[in-house]
């Protein structure tokens, strides 16, 4: 992982850039690779901090700081307004971790191990869980137009409604998780540092993350005018892929080292908590904010959802994998996201 490091470089340069008014499309891409290590770090300092804190407290750490750096992207997006970029994030976030990630895992992993093994019945509750959400996630979407026929406000009160009872079982998830764990569910050992070196770099990453997702937030208009790009490719496919590259690697470093087990944690459990955690907080974030965002998604990404819920759960369901049934998530990952470049705004 410290090959991320190098990628440093572009903070500097996105604040430089920034402050001389250099060309938005090249602010905008310097950003998002300038997030990158920086949720690396803010991601390694969390673990730090939750090896620390014991395995109860660690864990429930973890779950929270896990998408930290999607969820200070999307809260400036919502102090923009752009809450189409916000919705198409979260569905992106989700299909890129039972899609691309999961597949990616499990191809390369199949591809130098040969079949891979795994706890079936943790893997069926992940996948229970995954199919909840996105259930969670299409309610309001199919009941709002009859809804906002009569009034406009329910269907936030809805979306409101519908964020509370997701967080609550997000929460008695990581509760039954943190009582009952098996198998292997702790991250890689990481050397210790001093404890305030490390609240440092927690403190530093957070807060660079914070500029940089104010600057890419801005340069959002000037590259969809510039690039001939949707605001909902952007953030179906790439926003997702900035706050999480970091640890979508460690899932398929696992899978490489045949650590399936593992690396199923890792994708499924980022998935979970973004449909489960980081969606409904930005429905209760974005009314404080006076720009309310309802859980109320198009027909495509409803579909596409409903679709990577259940082509996971079939794969992990049998407790093995192999090389093939990777590929099977990447093409089905391929053609969604070929699909949303083609799609018109929506």
């Amino acid at each position: 992982m410290n090959y991320l490091y190098l990628l440093l470089i572009f903070v500097p340069l996105t604040i430089v850039g920034w402050f001389l008014h250099w060309n938005p499309v090249l602010i905008f891409f310097s950003a998002a690779v300038g997030v990158v290590p920086l949720a690396g770090i803010l991601g390694e300092a969390t673990e730090q901090l939750a090896e620390r804190a014991g395995p109860r407290v660690g864990g429930l750490l973890n779950a929270t700081m896990g998408n930290a750096a999607e969820l200070i992207i999307t809260i400036f997006a919502i102090k923009e307004g752009l809450l189409e970029l916000v919705k198409a994030s979260i569905t992106g976030s989700i299909l890129g971790n039972l899609l691309l990630i999961t597949g990616a895992s499990i191809f390369l992993g199949g591809w130098r191990n040969g079949v891979q093994r795994f706890d079936r019945t943790h893997a069926g509750t992940n996948a229970t869980m995954s199919v909840l959400a996105i259930i969670a996630l299409s309610i309001p979407s199919l009941f709002s137009h009859s809804i906002e026929a009569t009034s406009h406000m329910a269907v936030e009160y809805l979306s409101l409604g519908v964020a509370g009872a997701m967080i609550l079982i997000y929460i008695s998830s990581v509760a039954f998780a943190l009582r009952g764990a098996h198998g292997e569910t702790a991250a890689p050992h990481t050397t210790r540092q001093p404890l305030g070196i490390t609240i440092a770099l927690l403190a530093g990453a957070a807060g660079l993350i914070a500029w940089l997702s104010e600057i890419l937030v801005g340069a959002v208009e000037p590259v969809i005018a510039s690039l001939g790009v949707t605001e909902f490719f952007l953030g179906v496919i790439l926003i997702p892929l900035v706050g999480n590259v970091a640890e979508h690697l460690v899932a398929v470093e696992m899978a490489w080292k045949n650590r399936m087990e593992l690396s199923l944690n890792i994708s499924f459990g980022s998935s979970l908590q973004i449909a489960l955690l980081v969606a409904p907080l930005l429905v209760f974030i974005s009314l404080l904010m006076g720009n309310p965002l309802t859980l109320v998604f198009n027909q495509f990404e409803l579909i596409a959802l409903i679709a990577a819920a259940l082509i996971t759960t079939l794969v992990a369901l049998d407790g093995e994998s192999n090389w093939l049934e990777g590929a099977q998530l990447l093409v089905v990952y391929f053609i969604v996201g070929l699909a949303f470049f083609f799609l018109p705004a929506v």
